[in-house]
């Protein structure tokens, strides 16, 4: 066989790769702070061998850094509903147990009196436990991520804190994608049980609020 013909076939890898990538972002456009993560470009090398010396093999190179540009943001007007600001990232216990972090801010509290995300993971507190609230409780999220408790049935009650947000500014932590969807830091910052140094800047959060996906459809598409 012509050995362009492998030439060719490494083209049309390479491509799928990258259609798989696209195809991605795109099923994610709706989800809840879904975050871009994959970039890549196509360079070329020489094919060793014998042959013509035009014949070129195209090599796609990617890079997995999330990326945290903030998503159009919806108001929702729930309580438990957070927006995180800039380059923060909120902590959640993963399902085989580790720290990993998300910027999905659609909290509700289980049946066992866990915070928890949309996706069902258990959110950190600033302790690095899951947070564990009274059913029940009026339930109400400060700026800084402190929840504050009260009780509806008793009037003129002053909010109680019942925990806060484990929240860290990964302006200067790379974060990759780990294969549940959540985040992972990378580099000298990472602490032994997946946590990491947050970074210079505070984070805040805007209650009654949650973000979108950051993919562009159309930049996408194009």
């Amino acid at each position: 066989m012509d050995r362009l013909a492998f030439t060719s076939l490494k083209s049309v890898t390479e491509e799928r790769v990258r259609r798989e990538m696209l195809t991605n972002e795109l099923a994610n456009i709706t989800s809840v702070g879904f975050k871009r993560s994959f970039e890549s470009t196509t360079r070329t090398i020489k094919v060793q061998g014998p042959g013509f010396d035009s014949r070129l093999m195209p090599v796609l190179e990617q890079r997995d850094q999330i990326n945290l540009e903030p998503g159009v943001r919806m108001i929702t007007g729930r309580k438990l509903d957070v927006a995180i600001d800039g380059t923060g990232v909120l902590g959640v216990r993963a399902k085989n147990g580790e720290t990993a972090f998300t910027r999905r801010g659609d909290l509700h509290v289980n049946n066992e009196g866990l915070l928890e995300t949309g996706g069902g993971h258990a959110v950190l507190g600033d302790n690095a436990t899951p947070i564990n609230v009274p059913v029940g409780l009026d339930l109400e999220i400060s700026q800084d991520g402190t929840i504050w408790a009260r009780d509806p049935n008793v009037g003129d009650q002053p909010a109680v804190q019942v925990g806060r947000l484990m929240l860290r500014d990964a302006s200067t932590t790379t974060l990759g994608r780990r294969e549940d969807g959540l985040f992972k830091p990378y580099g000298n910052g990472v602490l032994q049980n997946g946590d990491f140094r947050s970074g210079p800047v505070p984070v805040s959060v805007t209650a009654g609020a949650v973000e979108g996906s950051n993919v562009s459809p159309i930049e996408a598409m194009v």
